[in-house]
């Protein structure tokens, strides 16, 4: 078989990491990722990875951040006041909320993580969470354009099945 290559429909299993070796993400908990290589429906780092594997070969790559989630960034940290929020909700540190943001006339839903409770003021952070940070991907390619191949039998076979 020849490798992936653009224009090919390939599902990947999957697992993310961070530096620190602590699992972000995994495709046992999300299901394989299908995608049509070439078409930037995926991060680009993970269509330049797939190309040219084979079947049930596995890969893994290292990301820096402006490859991955971003940089931090400074200016997407905002203070807002406790009154914000209505006074029986349970804000905490750490909490990602729904904040609702107006862009060219238009409100649209963005994820926030509140970092700190100040007396009457509220740090949230609209970076995403894993911005600033190096990841690492192992990626297996499981089929390409809807074929796959089994698995070859650890030690040769089965010895003593009936």
């Amino acid at each position: 078989m020849e490798g992936v290559k653009p224009g090919d429909k390939v599902s990947v299993t999957y697992d993310g990491y961070l530096e620190n070796n602590e699992q972000f993400e995994s495709s046992a908990d999300t299901g394989p990722l299908d995608f049509t290589v070439g078409t930037a429906s995926v991060m680009a780092c993970i269509e330049q990875a797939v190309l040219g594997m084979k079947i049930n070969e596995t890969k893994t790559i290292a990301v820096n951040p402006e490859n991955a989630y971003g940089l931090h960034r400074q200016e997407l940290v905002h203070q807002l006041p406790r009154t914000t929020w209505p006074a029986e909700a349970d804000i905490k540190p750490g909490l990602v909320v729904g904040m609702t943001m107006e862009k060219e006339g238009k409100d649209h839903q963005v994820p926030a993580t509140i970092t700190e409770i100040n007396g009457d003021m509220v740090t949230i952070d609209f970076n995403h969470p894993l911005a600033g940070q190096k990841i690492i991907f192992r990626i297996t390619m499981q089929s390409v354009n809807g074929k796959s191949e089994p698995l070859p039998m650890a030690g040769g076979g089965c010895s003593g099945c009936n």
